[in-house]
């Protein structure tokens, strides 16, 4: 049944791509055009005849790689204002950053920042407020969704409308084609305002409306709808929201916008800092987006240092006129990317390097996943098997034209990549195959997956599945709404069910793929170690290693969570324990559960499960190499719907921490939810990283393969006793 369903969605997928095909040839003769103009090309819907608009579109020839591009133009070309003169609109999704009665208000305090920037005639803010439950400020009523205006330092409310999902494209479309029509300017920027998720779960989380949000085809067809009544391209199109410095949506902005403005990592603090911004282009206004970018991307880090969090800073100024340049250069290295895993061995160790390189937005079992892998890093991992790894970095270098980069980060390049860390659902991938940006990372990316649910390198794997007749041919159908002329993308069309197939996946701790040469055993020295053969070693991405602690009720095992010590030779295969018996622990000697954030030559991040004041979030921490640890804040991670969490709050005194436990029973079934005793937090609060309380303790190793499944060994019990003397047994 799993092949059958396979083959049956290689069937759809080629359907599609004679189908997009014809739609390129149609375009070559011109048939499709914008709706309510000229004669439009129509299709037959779901809610009748249906007029289509091409957006962007990336074809490939299989015979040499070589990519072309095409962006959809405005019918004309002049500046749309007076010399000099700035309009930035604001998409203000205020969600639970402005509702919270605690450590809320976000959205109201940057307003507050626009009307303090300094008086210029040239100088104006447009501000669409929605998507809270509740505003702080008096002059926002929230109940519907309403635009205000900033100059001279005045808010003046000038329109509103019912109350619409701030996450659906024709909200936006609606706010752009009122704003460009009624306050153009010479340069324009657009600004998305709120939690941001990455490539796949987009941006403005709106949650009047179960949290709802923009996707990057909604974004897309939303500026293609405003370009209608525009003769220019927005100077900048920014992002005050985490994790949307993202190759897949520069790609998507450069055909609306000259620069980019967006963060790889998490924005910590308060975000942007409005009054800079005001005060630099009320005395340059005669600046571009790139001396604007310097301007966000600097005062920003500058306000995150303030509030002791600039470790984690990430934000870049990117170059549109370079996407391109560096899409067609990321194809061909994609192409020698994707040849060169035809060798499974290959495969495996390229998957293995791209683990280790940068990633943002927690990816671990606590924390949850974004799957945003740093671009530089990704290409960087595989330089080993392709030749173009070299000029996709230097291309990198030329599109993003200024960043900034805290420690946490210190290597980023300052664009981010999907990447299948840990794939959630085939929805995901749904998603991806709509924005990625090259067929053969598509294949890769397509190849992992089948290799997962068949548990093992599939060796029989092509990739025409995406070419058809020797070609790729991806374009964006955005169909037109007679009714207000809004284009929309049809995500669910575009992808169809091919992906269904990673569905039939499941990991199951005991993967096929990690094989021996010498089981998990403990030796007469006293140490738990193992050797991979070779096809274990060909299929490994990493190795941990798991402790356990048994509860009171001497029949559940409570998951401590995940250490580094593990010395290893990835030559060899040979790995053994160099577990020393210290944790970090709470000042009242609770051990807490540990996972790995990042590791990198100088410091190791972890973050654990914790209730602060009776609220689920993660305690982060740092340690660096000579044991200080020193404690982050309080992080609540990933959602749900893929957001990711705008705040790191500070541990306080007064603050009541438990900490919580993953759990399972003696036969590795899952239990629910464990928690330790309340904590109180004193005038000075930190974690230390101690020897564990003597008692007896499990520790099994964990091995990673290539393929989103895992191996845990079986338990090696130790013993810690009251000298701190470590004594493991089977």
């Amino acid at each position: 049944m799993k092949k059958f369903r396979c083959e049956a969605g290689l069937r759809a997928a080629k359907r599609k791509a004679i189908a997009v095909f014809a739609v390129l040839l149609m375009m070559a003769a011109g048939l499709l055009c914008a709706c309510g103009g000229e004669e439009g090309q129509s299709q037959s819907g779901a809610d009748g005849e249906r007029s289509v608009r091409a957006g962007l579109s990336m074809t490939v020839d299989a015979s040499d790689g070589a990519m072309k591009i095409s962006r959809p133009q405005l019918d004309k070309s002049a500046p749309m204002g007076e010399e000099d003169s700035w309009t930035i609109f604001v998409y203000m999704c205020g969600s639970d950053l402005e509702s919270r009665l605690l450590f809320g208000g976000m959205a109201t305090q940057d307003i507050k920042e626009m009307r303090k920037a300094s008086a210029s005639d040239n100088v104006r803010f447009v501000i669409e407020c929605g998507g809270a439950s509740l505003w702080h400020s008096l002059d926002i009523l929230g109940e519907p969704d309403e635009r205000f205006v900033i100059e001279d330092g005045k808010l003046n409310k000038v329109s509103e409308a019912k109350r619409s999902t701030m996450g659906k494209s024709k909200t936006l479309t609606n706010f752009l084609r009122w704003g460009v029509k009624n306050y153009p300017a010479e340069k324009m920027g657009l600004i998305f305002w709120d939690h941001g998720g990455g490539s796949i779960s987009g941006v403005c989380f709106d949650e009047n409306h179960d949290d709802d949000s923009l996707t990057l085809r909604e974004i897309d067809a939303s500026l293609l709808s405003a370009m209608d009544v525009m003769t220019d391209k927005f100077e900048f199109i920014g992002f005050d929201a985490c994790l949307m410095g993202t190759a897949e949506m520069a790609n998507i902005a450069a055909s609306y916008a000259r620069y980019m403005y967006g963060s790889q990592e998490s924005e910590p603090g308060g975000g942007w800092d409005y009054k800079a911004i005001g005060n630099y282009l009320a005395k340059h206004p005669e600046a571009d987006g790139a001396a604007l970018g310097k301007v966000v991307c600097d005062s920003y880090q500058k306000s995150c240092e303030e509030v002791d969090q600039g470790q984690m800073v990430t934000m870049s100024v990117i170059d549109l006129s370079v996407m391109n340049k560096l899409v067609k250069r990321f194809n061909k290295f994609a192409k020698e990317m994707y040849s060169a895993s035809s060798d499974s061995k290959v495969m495996g160790s390229m998957v293995r390097k791209i683990n280790k390189a940068d990633n943002f937005g927690g990816n671990n079992k606590s924390e949850g996943y974004t799957n945003m892998v740093d671009l530089g890093g990704l290409v960087s991992a595989c330089k080993g098997w392709t030749e173009s790894s070299s000029n996709v970095r230097k291309t990198i270098k030329q599109a993003v034209v200024y960043q900034v980069r805290g420690s946490d980060h210190s290597k980023a390049s300052g664009l981010s990549l999907y990447f299948p860390l840990a794939v959630q659902s085939s929805k995901e991938l749904k998603i991806f195959n709509t924005i990625c940006i090259s067929p053969y990372y598509l294949s890769f990316v397509d190849k992992q997956g089948h290799s997962s649910v068949e548990h093992g390198y599939d060796e029989e794997y092509e990739d025409d599945t995406w070419f058809e007749d020797g070609f790729w041919s991806w374009i964006d159908l955005f169909f037109c709404d007679e009714a207000d002329r809004s284009y929309t993308f049809d995500e669910e069309e575009a992808s169809g069910d091919y992906w269904s197939f990673i569905d039939d996946f499941e990991a199951t701790g005991e993967s096929p793929l990690i094989t021996f040469s010498q089981e998990p055993a403990m030796g007469r020295d006293g140490i738990y170690s193992f050797c991979l053969d070779e096809e274990g070693l060909e299929n490994a991405a990493s190795v941990s290693a798991l402790v356990y602690q048994l509860a009171e009720d001497e029949k559940t095992y409570i998951e401590l969570g995940e250490t580094l010590d593990v010395e290893g030779d990835w030559q060899t295969g040979r790995f053994k324990d160099y577990f020393d018996g210290c944790w970090l622990s709470l000042p009242d000697g609770q051990n807490l559960a540990l996972y790995v954030v990042d590791v990198t030559d100088d410091y190791v991040i972890y973050t654990s499960p914790i209730l602060l004041n009776g609220e689920e979030t993660n305690l982060r921490m740092r340690q660096d190499n000579n044991g200080r640890v020193q404690v982050e804040g309080a992080w609540d991670g990933i959602d749900d719907q893929g957001a990711a969490s705008r705040n790191i709050l500070p541990v306080q005194k007064g603050d009541v921490i438990i900490p919580t436990y993953f759990s399972e029973d003696a036969r590795g079934r899952e239990q629910d939810e464990y928690a330790g005793d309340e904590y109180k937090v004193g005038r000075k609060f930190s974690v230390d990283y101690d020897l564990m309380p003597a008692g007896d303790y499990d520790y099994a190793f964990c091995i990673d393969d290539a393929y989103g499944d895992y191996y845990v060994s079986e338990m090696a019990q130790l013993r810690i006793d009251p000298e701190g003397d470590i004594l493991f047994s089977r």
